[in-house]
């Protein structure tokens, strides 16, 4: 784990690039995450005028258009940053867990969707799959995380509105697509099995968080 603090983007690119795997923010490991690898600086701060600075927000863009890495819901239902290195295993063994969608399912429809349009931000991809009424953005994203989770979408980039100044406000929104799509088909497979590709990742795991719980490599393999 990174003991020394983090200032900048591409300090942060070189610690995903070694450590392999690194949540966004914390989540329940402590000092595994880009939010507590930088230093405060770069973290959240809420200015008086009710806006708000996060640098380390800002850089996601820089660090996948960068670095190459893959970003989404990967652990835990929470946004994560794997490694060029570490994607194939993690991609390999993953969709041995999620199977891909059945045929005629919802989530088949959304990853055709995808497939046929190259990429689309979250809110265009959802209404282009109809879930446009009332409750149904929750609904959409519960089908949306576990195809990040099966390793079938990801984060391209990030993008933002702009005022009547051009200056761009807001969150962002996740600009998606396939990892076929971003990394090139022979990427995906490793040439390992799903099993041979899990114990690679739980050994990563166990080098990375020496004092972790068996049970919680586990959860995070999940």
């Amino acid at each position: 784990m990174k003991k020394e603090p983090l200032h900048s983007c591409p300090e942060l690119i070189d610690y995903i690039n070694d450590i392999g795997f690194l949540p966004l923010l914390h989540m329940g490991i402590p000092g595994w995450s880009a939010e507590e690898a930088v230093d405060e600086d770069c973290r959240y701060t809420r200015l008086p005028d009710g806006g708000w600075e996060w640098p380390l927000w800002k850089w996601k863009s820089s660090i996948l258009q960068e670095s190459g890495c893959a970003y989404g819901k990967f652990l835990g239902s929470k946004a994560a940053f794997i490694s060029r290195e570490w994607w194939p295993d993690f991609c390999n063994y993953r969709r041995s867990v999620y199977p891909y969608p059945e045929e005629r399912s919802i989530e088949e429809a959304i990853l055709d969707t995808l497939k046929t349009e190259g990429s689309l931000t979250t809110r265009e991809l959802r209404a282009a799959c109809g879930f446009t009424g009332p409750k149904m953005r929750s609904r959409f994203d519960t089908y949306l995380t576990r195809l990040e989770m099966g390793g079938y979408i990801v984060t391209k980039d990030f993008i933002y509105p702009h005022d009547r100044h051009g200056r761009e406000y807001g969150w962002g929104w996740s600009l998606l697509t396939t990892p076929e799509n971003l990394f090139g088909r022979e990427t995906c497979p490793p040439g390992r099995t799903p099993s041979e590709s899990r114990a690679r990742i739980l050994a990563r795991l166990r080098k990375i968080l020496p004092d972790v719980p068996e049970k919680i490599y586990d959860s995070l393999l999940k």
